[in-house]
């Protein structure tokens, strides 16, 4: 049972390395390769690469505040949430795989976009997506984990709810 529980600690490590690695080699090569509001083209003009330094949160919120405010709020918070996050996911032995896997996303996300704000000033976002009906704003791989964790939690709580849902008979 020891090796059991040892190899999903090894496994959860990986996913979170990987999701912080994917984000911050990917961002490495956007600081040192396209310039700052550069438009490339990947496919057609639906996906572009566009490199943005925010220096807020989510699509610039908060870039004005004075900068007091935003360490707090943008570095201070985020570290202690991720800090807690990790020592939930590390010390609570008993939560679903599911659950593991979804913090550990939103976990390499967070991580990865909390360094870049304490390493660089700002977060480096890159990609944009125009799909007909809406668009994206920029965005970057950290986001993309944030949002593959909320939608495994979002996926595991419906389903969950379902399960729990018995159907209603009719009494004649």
């Amino acid at each position: 049972m020891k090796y059991h529980k040892n190899f999903s600690w090894f496994i959860l490590l990986i996913i979170l390395a990987l999701n912080i690695g994917c984000d911050q080699v990917s961002k490495n090569i956007v600081r040192n390769k396209i310039s700052d509001y550069e438009h490339i083209s990947i496919i057609k003009d639906r996906f572009t690469l566009t490199k943005v330094e925010n220096s807020g949160a989510f699509l610039s919120l908060g870039d004005n505040m004075p900068y007091i405010f935003r360490l707090i709020i943008l570095t201070g918070l985020p570290l202690l949430f991720l800090g807690y996050g990790l020592y939930f996911l590390f010390a609570k032995r008993n939560l679903p795989s599911s659950m593991q896997i979804a913090l550990c996303f939103l976990i390499g996300g967070g991580i990865g976009n909390l360094y870049d704000r304490i390493v660089h000033g700002s977060v480096t976002d890159f990609m944009h997506m125009d799909l007909y009906l809406f668009q994206t704003g920029v965005f970057n791989f950290a986001d993309i984990s944030i949002m593959i964790g909320v939608g495994i939690l979002l996926f595991q709580s419906l389903r969950s709810k379902m399960r729990k849902e018995e159907p209603i008979e009719e009494v004649e």
